[in-house]
């Protein structure tokens, strides 16, 4: 069995959110339409707390963009974004839901970041998302969302580390890309982890 995984299509990532992907909003009627091809269909959201390690606010003379070592690791800092149960972490009103069987809510721990919808960014804590896969039988898993760069990467290469087949649809996706070429590099290092990108 396939699922369609919808990752982070959440309206502070929207044009006009706390961080807005540039051309989002493209993937609403695309979610929309994708949603009908698939078996299963399971979307991610980021739901942080408001003193979420991930927010340049948590730290004194810091900036958004910049790069600080959280437990070993480097850490984007960026604007505050998500926050559980605001508006920003809700799904735009005009993505149909009926179909999404599942929610996994990820970053919920102040003290760690969360781009994969499966861990932590340590690869230390799960979300639930691969245990609810495989009691489903799903064993092929078509990846779309936000952003390209950050958590649709994170997301399809635990996927195919996990043994799923992968697919990125790539024309689902849009990215951050705070540095040229972000989404390029991004999309190379799912290829070498065995995700198979695809368009529409």
């Amino acid at each position: 069995m396939n699922a369609l995984i919808i990752v982070d299509l959440q309206n502070d990532f929207l044009p006009g959110g706390a961080l807005a992907v540039p051309h989002g909003d493209d993937l609403i009627p695309i979610a929309n339409r994708l949603q009908t091809r698939f078996d299963t269909v399971i979307a991610t959201k980021d739901w942080h707390p408001k003193n979420h390690c991930s927010f340049a606010s948590q730290h004194a003379g810091k900036q958004v963009g910049d790069v600080i070592e959280i437990d070993g690791r480097p850490q984007v800092l960026w604007p505050d974004h998500c926050v559980a149960d605001t508006p920003g972490s809700e799904f735009p009103a005009s993505l149909e839901t009926e179909k999404i069987s599942k929610v996994f809510h990820k970053g919920t721990d102040p003290e760690r970041d969360s781009y994969s919808g499966f861990f932590d960014n340590g690869g230390r804590y799960a979300t639930g998302l691969g245990r609810y896969l495989h009691t489903h039988g799903i064993d092929t898993v078509h990846v779309m969302g936000l952003a390209t760069d950050y958590c649709v990467r994170a997301t399809a290469i635990d996927a195919a580390r996990l043994g799923f087949k992968t697919f990125l649809i790539a024309d689902a996706c849009r990215g951050v890309e705070m540095n040229a070429g972000d989404c390029r590099r991004a999309i190379d290092e799912m290829r070498n982890a065995g995700v198979e990108v695809e368009g529409m």
